[in-house]
């Protein structure tokens, strides 16, 4: 009987502590109460490619994730100031590939922490080893990310590397949304697709030890590597990829519901002048428009 009643008092207390990972992981996100800032759109404008592909609706639903991602996860500086610039790069790095789910909501996350550049194992910017760029916090570190400030606006300067630090890291919190942080995310993929995929990244990582790829090498360190790295490569240089890798990249077209090849691929970087038709499509000068302070 006792033994019994042990076991009822184990069962019990499973339930609630999973009722209140639950809860934790459902909370309610905040609705933008603030209009999107004229200057929040420059950045985009001026950084984000995959902004500037977008129709003026589609463009406007851009906005309003990205308002809502930085309404409920704060970003904070650490030894390094924080800028709107990085505040925006890490919002667009989260909704790119979550474009495709409007009610898509990052539960498993509510703080980026902005390094100046790399870091080590134990976080110091300073001494050996300081070869991360970005991670997902565990453990004590659950609901964290952290993330070099140097490989963030990097990510959008050069998109002919195939790496943008940022989206690989943001991927991994969609892995890790099903609860298992293990390349495979199910919340994305349909179930028959799930062993294909499998049997899929076993060959493409053989493909890369038999340097017979041109992935990135660290896709090679499990299925979980894999399947970030893919994803930058994706959202990166999408016609490429499929050109090299047409079946990764139907699977991963289908896992995000984007179709990124047969767009043409809007500049980054772009300077706006003063004079120049505000780039969002009101058909004002850019200093009449979002260009006013």
């Amino acid at each position: 009987m006792e033994s019994i009643f042990f076991i009822s008092l184990i069962l019990v207390a499973a339930i609630i502590i999973y009722k209140q990972i639950s809860k934790k992981q459902k909370k309610h996100w905040a609705i933008p109460k603030t209009e999107f800032l004229n200057e929040w759109k420059t950045i985009l404008v001026s950084n984000v490619s995959f902004y500037n592909n977008l129709s003026v609706k589609n463009k406007n639903k851009f906005q309003f994730k990205v308002h809502e991602f930085l309404t409920n996860c704060k970003i904070t500086g650490v030894e390094t100031n924080i800028t709107e610039t990085d505040r925006v790069l890490v919002a667009a790095s989260a909704i790119i590939p979550i474009f495709s789910f409007p009610k898509w909501q990052y539960h498993n996350i509510d703080e980026v922490l902005i390094y100046p550049d790399s870091f080590n194992e134990q976080f110091h910017t300073c001494g050996e080893n300081r070869n991360i760029l970005g991670m997902v916090g565990t453990g004590y570190m659950e609901g964290k990310m952290i993330l070099s400030q140097k490989a963030l606006h990097h990510g959008f300067k050069n998109s002919n590397d195939k790496k943008n630090t940022a989206i690989h890291e943001f991927v991994h919190l969609i892995d890790k949304a099903d609860g298992q942080t293990d390349g495979i995310p199910t919340l994305l993929m349909e179930q028959q697709y799930v062993i294909p995929w499998i049997d899929l990244i076993h060959n493409k990582i053989d493909e890369i030890y038999a340097n017979e790829s041109d992935i990135n090498p660290y896709g090679a360190t499990n299925k979980t590597e894999f399947f970030a790295v893919a994803a930058e490569y994706f959202f990166e240089r999408p016609k490429l990829l499929k050109r090299k890798h047409p079946k990764l990249y139907q699977v991963l077209e289908k896992a995000f519901n984007q179709n990124l090849a047969d767009k043409e691929r809007a500049p980054s970087n772009r300077e706006i002048n003063r004079n120049d038709p505000c780039p969002c499509g009101s058909n004002k000068k850019y200093k009449q428009c979002c260009g006013k302070k």
